[in-house]
């Protein structure tokens, strides 16, 4: 005799309120993507943004801008039908779909990835969300500053009442990729390699070039974030061509195994040097913590206090050890320079601790809306509409407000929502 637990029913088969399948949040970031359904408090799957062509050895970006359309739409297909057959295991006609993206994401992109939902998977709706704003809404608040520390750039971006100020963000193409990029370039000059057969052997000699992976690895388990008072000393060492300024004592030298047999030999200065990129100003005198005031300042002036004081930090760069104790006190610095001195009117700034890691907050917002299922149902975009249009309305576009027939007959957007997506002034 078999014995059937009737409570658990509706959450093993994914039923949401009213019979409606839990929607399904996607975060399509330029290294990795965050998949899971609403209401849940983590993403199921956290996959490289890749795919692999047969024939290639080396695997295909799926976020790439300078291609043509038709490339686009048939990686996307690709990697989209990775998604839901072989690890969400649902049906994509069922579920409707929460897309989290960046305010910088092109007009094309979005375009090809709404085709490739609609015509490709058939899913019953789309909704596209600004990452800045589902990452305040985890934490349940009105308005925050968000900075994304991403893998392509740095993107700072105010979001007062809900309502992003579009007007005021600020983005530096510092973030993963140019840590890569540094790092590997140190490596590769003074680094060596063990082998079982020879010792001291400069790194291309050996092994030709470290592939990302590899590089992020390093960067994961080695690298950190100096305080500021160490970080400016390993600055002015850096940059004094003199030579008159004393670096710091560098931290321990450390081994990292290569392929099982080979031993890279990683220099502690370089593991509390690679990421003063991030602070260090350019010809501009910008960096990730200029972003933050300069936002600041091109803000309203009622706003400014209610945004320095909800601070949220966001992105995978974000994690690196020291990250935030840094740039809290590098923006406190900074703020006492004239530049900002006279412009800003305060000098108060506090972190948030989201409820999860830096690198899925924005997942973890998109979840919570995703759960809403009339709000969600509300603001999405049909399969129906866009079959009739063939184009998914910018929802911050001022040319293009959102049409009523997009939302549920008898329905009306709550205040709230209304205000976050307004396409008014």
């Amino acid at each position: 005799m078999f014995f059937i637990d009737r409570s658990n029913c509706q959450s093993i088969s994914g039923l949401g309120s009213g019979g409606e399948k839990t929607a399904v949040v996607i975060d399509l970031g330029a290294a990795y993507t965050k998949c899971g359904f609403a209401g849940e408090t983590g993403p199921r799957f956290i996959i490289p943004s890749e795919i692999q062509k047969p024939g290639q050895q080396q695997s295909i970006k799926v976020v790439q801008y300078n291609i043509n359309t038709e490339e686009l739409y048939s990686n996307l297909k690709e990697f989209i039908h990775t998604l839901y057959f072989r690890h969400l295991l649902v049906n994509p006609r069922d579920r409707r779909v929460l897309i989290i993206e960046s305010i910088l994401c092109p007009s094309h992109f979005r375009e090809t990835l709404t085709k490739v939902f609609f015509k490709q998977f058939e899913v019953p709706s789309v909704l596209f969300a600004p990452s800045h704003l589902m990452s305040i809404m985890s934490l349940g608040i009105n308005s925050g500053l968000v900075m994304d520390c991403g893998y392509t750039e740095t993107l700072v971006l105010p979001v007062y009442e809900c309502i992003p100020i579009l007007s005021a963000w600020e983005a530096l193409p510092l973030g993963g990729k140019a840590i890569h990029k540094e790092l590997d370039g140190l490596l590769v000059e003074q680094c060596t390699v063990d082998s079982d057969s020879s010792t001291g052997q400069s790194l291309p000699t050996v092994i030709g070039s470290i592939p990302e992976e590899v590089v992020e690895d390093i960067k994961v388990r080695t690298c950190f974030v100096s305080d500021l008072k160490r970080g400016l000393k390993i600055q002015e060492a850096k940059f004094n061509l003199e030579g008159t300024a004393e670096r710091p004592t560098p931290p321990p030298d450390v081994d990292y195994p290569l392929d099982g047999e080979k031993i890279l030999h990683i220099k502690g200065t370089i593991r509390d040097s690679v990421m003063e990129m991030l602070f260090e100003q350019d010809n501009e005198e910008k960096s990730v913590a200029t972003l933050v005031l300069d936002t600041l300042v091109k803000c309203p002036i009622d706003t400014r206090k209610a945004l320095s004081e909800n601070l949220v930090i966001i992105g995978g760069t974000a994690m690196l050890p020291g990250f935030l104790h840094r740039l809290l006190a590098e923006i406190r610095l900074l703020v006492d320079k004239p530049k900002y001195r006279d412009a800003l009117a305060t000098k108060s700034f506090r972190l948030h601790s989201p409820p999860a890691k830096p690198n899925c907050t924005s997942w973890l917002g998109g979840a919570i809306f995703g759960a809403l299922q009339d709000i969600l149902g509300s603001r999405s975009v049909s399969r129906d509409y866009y079959n009739q249009t063939g184009r998914i309305p910018d929802w911050c576009c001022l040319s293009s407000p959102l049409p009523e027939s997009v939302y549920d007959a008898g329905k009306t957007p709550p205040p709230l929502m209304k205000r976050a997506f307004s396409t008014e002034k």
